[in-house]
């Protein structure tokens, strides 16, 4: 039997503009892994506008930090060679490495272009606010700092269907391109009528070129960094067809041995299943869904009813499919789609994402070592590495739910022959203190049981019918488990 695995998002979107960040994996590895952490999702890696650009304002995905490009040759993050070293080491202190991947758009051409487009009403992009009309557009890239090294693809706008600046008139807008089978494609989130287009120029994935190019792009990078999978971001946005191929290609014939996992933003639980339909399940989500379940439960406090916290989520529905999360780099204070977790209920949360059977944990960057920018926040890395701890070592067996009072819910875990002293009874309390009566397993009869928050003090014995009456602060967590030494 294998030990949980953990993944955890290694950056948020303030990470220091030094060119460090690979070297901070490469020096940070070994302490994760003897936390627990098993795989990293590490940020875009490839060129982006700026060297301040966090990789989602991507520009030359051949460019891993290895030309001079766009007043750089590193990224914000650092060097190609830095990246693969850093990977090398995560490698040998057995943790995976997953690379975030863009293709959605394209941003800071080298070029301009005199292109046909359609102005399109922005909150409903099938709607046509214009007659077809010129406009100079930035859609041509060359590349001319790598000149043609890996790739000699020239992308023009008959491989873009959208963009968002005429430079002619310096006006901003959502301008649809013209021309002989263009149009947004069909296979995507139904939001704004369509919402193909998200930003900067948007990527034609009805165009055969275009598929087989990102295609051969995405062979050639998790071969040239040695990734053991992919986090694909943004794909309400990207033709769900092309999704599914370009994860058929990727996985090939070794599902086990690449793994994809999609950022599909979409609260509602049956949006993410015909999604996964859609895909023929060949890759997971990120649970949105419980992030927004966990950013209603911090904001609503007692008024919550904690019965309902795993409700018409993906973890609940798909457990194999869903990658579970409390926060991330667009979730955080002052982000695109902030809807922060209170402090308060972090802990809450954190646990009930590590210390249940089901779902792939990951843990937020800015949660483990701190927020900076505009909003800054302290990391919970202690609070944290106690859960990643009971997750390690304790959260297995049997799973029996408590979902029993709105104010105080818990669950328990049986424990497995083959983690000695593995078993753990977990409680939250979004109210006033509490305690519930939880069967552990009539083995477990005179055992005493510690609370790994150091919430509680005093141990729970175990009575001889396999019970602990196990005891929770007001508004908070406790997770006991048998000391290692028992």
């Amino acid at each position: 039997m294998e030990r949980n695995h953990t993944m955890m998002q290694f950056f948020e979107w303030h990470v220091e503009n030094d060119g460090k960040h690979w070297q901070r994996l490469k020096e940070r590895a070994p302490k994760l892994r003897a936390a627990g952490i098993t795989s990293v999702w590490i940020p875009p890696a490839s060129k982006g506008q700026s060297d301040e650009d966090t990789g989602y304002g991507i520009y030359d995905v051949y460019d891993l930090g290895e030309f001079d490009q766009k007043g750089t040759v590193r990224t914000k993050y650092g060097t190609k060679d830095e990246l693969i070293e850093a990977i090398q080491v995560a490698h040998e202190n057995d943790i995976a490495v997953y690379a975030d991947v863009v293709m959605n758009h394209k941003a800071a051409a080298d070029e301009l272009e005199t292109i046909k487009v359609v102005e399109v009403h922005p909150e409903d992009r099938s709607q046509e606010i214009s007659e077809e009309f010129e406009i100079d557009a930035w859609t041509k890239f060359t590349f001319p700092g790598r000149n043609g090294k890996y790739s000699d693809f020239i992308w023009t706008h008959e491989f873009f269907n959208g963009t968002d600046f005429d430079a002619r008139e310096e006006k901003t807008g959502v301008f649809k391109i013209s021309g002989k089978n263009k149009d947004w494609n069909d296979q995507v989130d139904d939001e704004f009528g369509n919402y193909d287009y998200l930003m900067f120029a948007n990527i034609d994935y009805n165009h055969p070129e275009v598929r087989q190019e990102m295609i051969d792009w995405g062979n050639w990078f998790k071969d040239t960094i040695n990734c053991q999978g992919f986090r694909l971001d943004a794909i309400k946005h990207i033709n769900y067809e092309f999704v599914n191929e370009f994860a058929k290609s990727m996985i090939g014939d070794n599902p086990e041995g690449f793994y994809m996992v999609g950022e599909f933003w979409k609260s509602d639980l049956d949006d993410c299943r015909q999604f996964l339909d859609s895909v023929d399940y060949t890759i997971d989500l990120f649970d949105v869904p419980l992030h927004y379940k966990f950013h209603e439960a911090s904001q609503q406090g007692q008024e919550f009813d904690l019965t309902t916290l795993f409700a018409d989520t993906l973890v609940e529905s798909h457990p194999t499919n869903a990658v579970t999360f409390v926060d991330n780099h667009d979730s955080q204070p002052g982000e695109s789609l902030e809807s922060w977790i209170d402090d308060w209920f972090k802990q809450h949360a954190y646990a009930s994402v590590l210390l249940r059977k089901d779902g792939y944990p990951c843990v937020f960057y800015g949660d483990y070592y701190g927020v900076q920018g505009p909003h800054p926040v302290e990391g919970k890395k202690e609070m944290i590495n106690a859960l990643l701890y009971a997750r390690y070592h304790k959260a297995y067996g049997e799973q029996e739910d408590y979902l029993d009072d709105p104010h105080c819910v818990g669950w328990v875990r049986r424990g497995v022959e083959e983690f000695p002293n593995s078993g753990c009874a977990v409680l939250l309390s979004n109210a006033d203190m509490c305690e519930k009566r939880m069967f552990v397993g009539e083995s477990r009869a005179g055992e005493h049981w510690f609370d790994y928050t150091n919430h509680q003090e005093e141990p729970v014995v175990i009575d001889e019918e396999g019970f602990g009456v196990f005891p929770v602060p007001g508004g908070g967590v406790s997770v006991f488990a048998p000391r290692d030494e028992q």
